[in-house]
């Protein structure tokens, strides 16, 4: 038998799967890491706790798994995908922390470059914003506040985005390599093209010597030397970012097809095929693959906060001591009682991008409880999703029969009902959520010729649940109106 280690390295934690030849998962372990804020809206990662949370991640999950690292037929990644490392590229010593893709600290630079009037050049490149979430003006704050910049240009140091950096890690120090859905994902690729633009590099003043070679989604990057707990020589066979990873895993393989997962943020993906759709919304046209010679395209929304919401409600407020417990409390009110959260906690992505804002709680009176604050904040991520979906579709001019939905909050059965009726459609989920990594390792099986084609992975997708519709249109008018009239305050 062999086996698929697939490697989820996310905002706050990594998860390593072991699956076998039927995409069953034999074995897994998750490690979070230390998240670090330096400064108001500042967000940072150790790359260091990163590397160290993805092999104590392989070595648990292996053990679980009950298996022989020797039977690892090939190793699949998928990751944050925004996030920027810069590193030595003869040591591997990362110059300054990961800056992790929430983080807002260059909202200025962005500014500076929409007032000189670039923005529009660079939407049509890359399909992006020019917002701090991407990787661009993260790598120029690198290089400005380390002094590296002469470096960077001599090609001694290295760009990698979370993906590229652990397949630096495994490989030895001996590949640089990204793929099209990461690098799309930078503001300094070509969205047609799929290779690195000099137009951008030069309006971000990013040095090609630093930047990693782009290869398609599912082939051979590298092969593992000196990894603790596994053998040289298994090659890592796909890298993908981690949305456009669960559309993969969620079998959204046609046009037309779209999931929403439920993470630290929510990331709302349709399938667009051959086809880059250009948004007139506010939204994200990326790569979703490229496989086998055929790129495939996708128009995204991303909310910056979703199951963060609700752990600040655990960390911050402390009204509830784990995540899970917010449905319960949520359930024991039969609505939110006229309370409104909007979770603009580290500002609001598309389709409104407007980073300078904050969250904000409405509609508190004497008779509010903790039940109201933890049902408005599940209702306040829907509605966000909600704005996501109407903005896809008016860009689409196509309305969506069913949305897949995956991600650790998707387990969360009044969250999943909430959302199917603000959106008026039905929701289906998966009996593994873990999408995330199943794409990864689905697109490492497909590479390493466990499976033959996306027909074969798509006959091993199995349903779990499906939410529909519960309430009349008065329902859904009066709980849209109420958020557009939060929303209109901030």
């Amino acid at each position: 038998m062999k086996y698929i280690l697939a490697i989820d390295q996310g905002t706050t934690s990594t998860t390593v799967l072991i699956i076998d030849e039927s995409l069953k998962v034999c074995g897994s372990a998750s490690q979070e890491f230390p998240q670090i804020y330096p400064n108001n809206d500042w967000v940072e990662h150790r790359p260091d706790d990163i590397w160290q949370s993805v092999l104590e991640a392989i070595g648990t999950a292996v053990a679980r798994a009950r298996i022989d690292a020797r039977q690892i037929a090939a190793i699949g990644i998928t990751n944050q995908r925004e996030t920027t490392v810069v590193w030595e590229r003869e040591t591997g010593t990362p110059v300054y922390n990961a800056i992790v893709w929430q983080c807002r600290r260059t909202t200025e630079m962005c500014r500076k470059l929409k007032a000189d009037g670039i923005e529009p050049m660079i939407r049509e490149k890359t399909g992006l914003l020019c917002d701090p979430y991407f990787s661009a003006t993260k790598i120029r704050w690198i290089l400005d506040h380390t002094g590296r910049q002469a470096d960077a240009e001599a090609g001694r140091l290295c760009f990698g985005t979370i993906d590229t950096y652990l397949l630096y890690q495994l490989t030895g120090h001996e590949v640089h390599a990204t793929d099209p859905s990461n690098a799309s994902r930078t503001l300094l690729m070509d969205l047609g093209k799929l290779a690195w633009d000099a137009d951008l590099l030069k309006i971000f003043d990013v040095p090609a010597a630093m930047l990693p070679e782009i290869k398609p989604n599912c082939g051979e990057f590298g092969r593992t030397k000196r990894v603790p707990g596994l053998p040289d020589g298994i090659p890592v066979m796909s890298m993908i970012g981690d949305q456009q990873s669960a559309l993969f895993g969620q079998c959204c393989h046609h046009a037309g097809d779209a999931k929403c997962t439920f993470g630290t943020g929510a990331f709302l993906l349709m399938n667009t095929g051959d086809r880059i759709a250009h948004s007139k919304s506010g939204l994200l046209s990326t790569c979703a693959w490229e496989i086998g010679g055929a790129r495939c395209y996708a128009l995204e929304g991303s909310a910056f906060v979703a199951g963060a919401l609700v752990q600040w409600l655990r960390d911050g407020l402390g009204i509830i001591s784990s995540s899970p417990e917010v449905e319960t409390l949520a359930r024991s009110v039969p609505d939110d009682g006229g309370v409104i959260i909007v979770p603009a906690l580290t500002g609001l992505g598309a389709p409104h991008w407007r980073p300078e804002v904050r969250g904000v709680i409405s509609g508190i009176t004497r008779a509010t409880t903790r039940g109201h604050i933890a049902r408005a904040a599940l209702m306040g991520i829907c509605q966000q999703n909600t704005d996501l979906l109407e903005a896809m579709t008016a860009d689409l001019n196509t309305p969506l029969n069913s949305l897949k939905v995956d991600g650790g909050a998707s387990a969360n059965d009044l969250l999943m009902q909430l959302q199917s009726d603000l959106l008026k459609v039905s929701l289906v989920r998966p009996k593994n959520m873990q999408t995330t990594a199943m794409g990864a390792a689905m697109c490492a099986a497909l590479g390493v010729g466990m499976f033959k084609s996306l027909e074969d992975l798509r006959k091993a997708y199995e349903i779990e649940s499906v939410f529909e519709p519960s309430k009349d249109e008065a329902w859904h008018s009066a709980a849209r109106e109420a958020w557009r009239v939060a929303l209109a305050k901030l």
